[in-house]
């Protein structure tokens, strides 16, 4: 006989109730009871009809706190499972309903809360709109009034847009799967700036197609962000809370979708003034601070009258000192001259001597010993010169004294 501890059973049951597929997808109605809320902003309280009660658990995270009331008759969907510190069986609520709310409402909020557990409607991952869109998919009925209202808004506020119509039903049994084909189709493009999702009002059962995970997987998956304007400012759909930015009606979500070319032309003009105001000030600023530089400069810089006059007087006394300088040079230069002159060999020719040359070679003859008897002779006197004949030599007995050789 096998003994089992109590922690090992309620284990147990804790693993068969969490596969059985009713059990953790249920939805039960009933009446709250012994509501307790610590602390923590989780929630602990009984649902209970005329035969039997259930104990629940609703954390903070979960969908309809607000429905939370002793008393109160409600619909909580969530999953059934065992305490196992305690032996406990209760009910793990993720979302509460008022009794009589429709079955849409209640698979509405199913989904919602299946698609926030999977981060779809994170706000960290919305992307922000593009400021200057060149290209705008538009995923709605070609043949409703949003088609007409978004064109003339966008018109109106930035005609350099490019609107694509990527059209689809928007109501019925073929809207979803028409959506979702128009999501894929814009992204094969790949010069989509962004994409507005839009219908007019009408009721729940009218907009579920905008309620549908496929419709919210595609928003979700889509290239370029997305503005959903689904019905009226009072209607809020599953789309809306996956797309990058909500709008309130269609023609508010062209608005936001591109700029307004007339507050575009006043900033222009802003700027236009604030940018010559801002050039016209820097150049004052500085010509002030370059009237600043010449005054120092004048009064730092040098007397340059007085230089001027300076150089005059320079020049004036260079003049003066080059005139001087040829003068004497000059001066000089003549008594050199007349040295020169008195040295010459015409002079002492003029006196009477003469310049004796042998014919044969042309040498001037110094010394009597250079010349024989019978040589022939030139002779240059002070005017003219003569040929002549050596007839006898005469020599130089060292005292001054001549002695006739023949």
């Amino acid at each position: 006989m096998a003994i089992y501890t109590v922690s090992q059973v309620t284990s147990y049951l804790k693993g068969i109730l969490g596969q059985d597929d009713l059990l953790q997808d249920i939805w039960v109605g009933g009446e709250i009871a012994n509501l307790s809320r610590p602390g923590s902003g989780h929630a602990y309280f009984t649902l209970r009809d005329g035969n039997g009660s259930l104990r629940c658990v609703m954390f903070r995270n979960a969908i309809g706190a607000e429905n939370l009331d002793i008393g109160a008759a409600v619909i909580a969907h969530g999953r059934v499972s065992i305490y196992e510190v305690r032996g406990e069986l209760q009910l793990i609520v993720d979302i509460l309903q008022p009794e009589g709310v429709g079955e849409l409402q209640l698979r509405l909020e199913q989904l919602k809360l299946k698609l926030e557990t999977e981060g779809l409607f994170e706000p960290s991952r919305k992307r922000a709109l593009p400021t200057f869109p060149e290209r705008l998919g538009v995923v709605t009925s070609p043949t409703g009034a949003v088609w007409q209202d978004i064109q003339t808004v966008i018109a109106r506020r930035y005609p350099l847009v490019e609107l694509l119509l990527t059209p689809t039903p928007v109501q019925g049994d073929a809207a979803g799967p028409g959506i979702v084909e128009a999501f894929q189709a814009l992204n094969e493009l790949t010069d989509v700036d962004g994409v507005i999702l839009a219908r007019g009002g009408g009721s729940l059962e009218d907009l579920w197609a905008f309620n549908e995970e496929p419709v919210a997987r595609a928003i979700y998956s889509s290239r370029a962000p997305v503005i959903s304007a689904i019905g009226h400012e009072t209607d809020y759909t599953i789309a809306d809370l996956v797309a990058d930015q909500r709008a309130p009606t269609p023609s508010a979500a062209a608005e936001m979708a591109v700029p307004d070319r007339s507050e575009l032309a006043t900033g222009l003009l802003v700027a236009e003034q604030a940018l010559e105001a801002s050039v016209f000030g820097y150049l004052s600023l500085k010509a002030d601070a370059i009237r600043v530089l010449e005054a120092r400069i004048d009064r730092g810089g040098p007397d340059l009258d007085a230089l001027r006059m300076r150089v005059d007087d320079l020049l004036r006394n260079a003049v003066t000192y080059l005139r001087h300088s040829v003068e004497v040079k000059a001066e000089r230069f003549r008594g050199l001259k007349l040295r020169l002159d008195s040295l010459s060999p015409r002079d002492t020719l003029r006196r009477g001597y003469a310049i004796v040359q042998r014919r044969d070679d042309g040498e001037v003859v110094t010394d009597s010993n250079r010349v024989s008897p019978g040589a022939p002779v030139q002779v240059t006197l002070g005017r003219g010169g003569f040929d002549a004949e050596v007839s006898s030599i005469r020599g130089d007995d060292g005292n001054g004294q001549a002695e006739e050789a023949r």
